[in-house]
């Protein structure tokens, strides 16, 4: 099933490259954007970190937490971060349930061979918790830029 604008956000509790428990209870009360991505270290996975990273003050600014998330361990992550001086936050989910919950786990094809993998999916939840914005499919260019328009208008 597939979220988008009014529904509420799913709950979840994942591990943060930070060292943070991050809960949907935790970030209650403040708007937060989460983008799935399938992979740390890959062109379009980088390009959009870096992406939200370069923006993350505009998002502070804006009052907004951005958070991406996908499979890869905390381990992983640390080393994203420290490759590419990212600034947001990485949550891991290995198990995918996060994942499954936001919908954004499913069946691929590349190359026509098929696989389970992760969509590259960002949703902005307002300070209720509820979803105010869903992009899925997302093609990177020009894609922080418009979570960040979305952002602003909160």
């Amino acid at each position: 099933m597939a979220l988008e604008a009014g529904d509420k956000a799913p709950s979840f509790k994942i591990g943060s490259d930070d060292g943070e428990v991050l809960t949907s209870a935790s970030l209650k009360g403040a708007p937060y954007v989460v983008y799935f991505y399938p992979k740390d270290d890959t062109s379009g996975c980088t390009k959009e970190a870096i992406g939200f990273s370069e923006s993350l003050k505009k998002f502070e600014k804006a009052g907004v937490r951005v958070i991406g998330v996908s499979k890869d361990s905390i381990e992983s992550h640390k080393k994203f971060r420290t490759k590419y001086k990212l600034k947001v936050t990485l949550g891991s989910d290995p198990e995918t349930k996060m994942a499954k919950d936001w919908g954004v786990w499913g069946e691929k094809t590349l190359y026509g061979r098929k696989y389970m993998g992760m969509e590259r999916a960002t949703f902005l939840v307002n300070a209720k918790g509820v979803i105010e914005q869903a992009w899925r499919k997302v093609k990177v260019p020009g894609h922080v830029e418009a979570v960040l328009e979305a952002a602003k208008a909160l």
